[in-house]
């Protein structure tokens, strides 16, 4: 293992990388995944807006209504919640090749490191580990080898967390793997954008201008790496009554939709705040499964079509290339 972190020392140090400003070691673009279509980042600026509860039900959709074959890596290392939702709770098994075996419900292939844990087990990643990143790849520093070499170890374990939970998965063939993100924009997120080939980035916030700031940072992070804005999507964006049918606007009211255009960005749809939403979640049954008829459940798959509609857009665009004006 020492040997990978001193070989990386010797690759920077020739190619110039410490001391100056760069942002990912891997390739332009990232790589794919072998046998996987598309991959999709869903993603926000700030935890709490329901984007992991966005993520599976889109995934499940895909999988119910589109009849894909669907993926979901919960890439959220801080709070993997994908299990849970899932109503997962078995190890992954390891095939011949010593890659994991995702579990499936509902149709869908499932990775996630919480897997790998004790349900009531903290997940601690150390500042360092999480930031080093940030000291080598952004910041125009010059580190003695020793702590140079202290920083690369705490890269190196986060970075072998991620990639085992992507390349080191048999993912089999997939028509789109749906990437739960981490909370945020910090250095797991880039990597993440970096490090795959990603076909695009669904944003997911609340009403609220505070979530919506956070929301703006998240698709300007994916822009700077050349990740394509699939859309927003607005959750929790009304409290309709049950007895009397009235609606609240709890967080907030039009604020996607102007963020949406100031952005650039398609508003891909609006989900109303449901207690079946949380109960579906609490149970491991995600609400296009448990409640289909409902409005929650008929907003994630509207969602889930105008993010297929999209995909082959950017998918047609790739093909036919760059306008040429002579």
């Amino acid at each position: 293992m020492w040997h990978s972190f001193f070989s990386m020392h010797r690759i920077a140090s020739r190619s110039g990388l410490l001391g100056r400003r760069c942002y990912s070691y891997a390739m332009k673009g990232g790589t794919s995944i072998a046998g996987v279509g598309d991959i999709i980042a869903v993603a926000s600026g700030k935890g709490g807006v329901g984007k992991s509860t966005t993520a599976v039900n889109i995934a499940v959709a895909l999988a119910k209504e589109f009849k894909l074959q669907v993926g979901l890596l919960d890439a959220d290392i801080y709070g993997p919640s994908i299990p849970t939702m899932m109503n997962l709770h078995a190890k992954p098994e390891v095939n011949e090749d010593m890659k994991m075996i995702p579990v499936e419900n509902h149709g869908v292939r499932c990775m996630s490191i919480g897997f790998l844990v004790d349900n009531d087990a903290p997940i601690v990643w150390r500042g360092p580990m999480i930031q080093c990143c940030c000291f080598i790849f952004t910041i125009d520093v010059h580190l003695s080898s020793s702590m140079l070499v202290i920083l690369l170890f705490y890269w190196y374990q986060v970075m072998s967390a991620l990639e085992k939970m992507t390349r080191g998965v048999a993912w089999g063939d997939l028509d789109i793997l749906v990437v739960d993100m981490p909370p945020g924009t910090g250095d797991a997120q880039l990597s993440m954008s970096q490090r795959l080939r990603l076909s695009g980035a669904l944003i997911v916030s609340t009403p609220q201008d505070i979530a919506l700031i956070d929301a703006r940072r998240g698709a300007n992070m994916f822009r700077k790496v050349q990740v394509p804005i699939l859309g927003l999507v607005e959750n929790m964006s009304c409290f309709k009554c049950p007895k009397c049918g009235e609606k609240s606007y709890i967080f907030g009211e039009g604020g996607a939709q102007r963020t949406a255009e100031e952005m650039d960005m398609k508003l891909l749809g609006d989900v109303p705040l449901e207690i079946s939403i949380r109960t579906g979640s609490d149970e491991g049954s995600p609400i296009v499964i448990s409640s289909p008829n409902s409005a929650s459940a008929q907003a994630y798959v509207n969602v889930a079509e105008k993010v297929t509609q999209r995909l082959n857009e950017l998918a047609e665009e790739r093909r036919m290339g760059p306008e040429i004006l002579l």
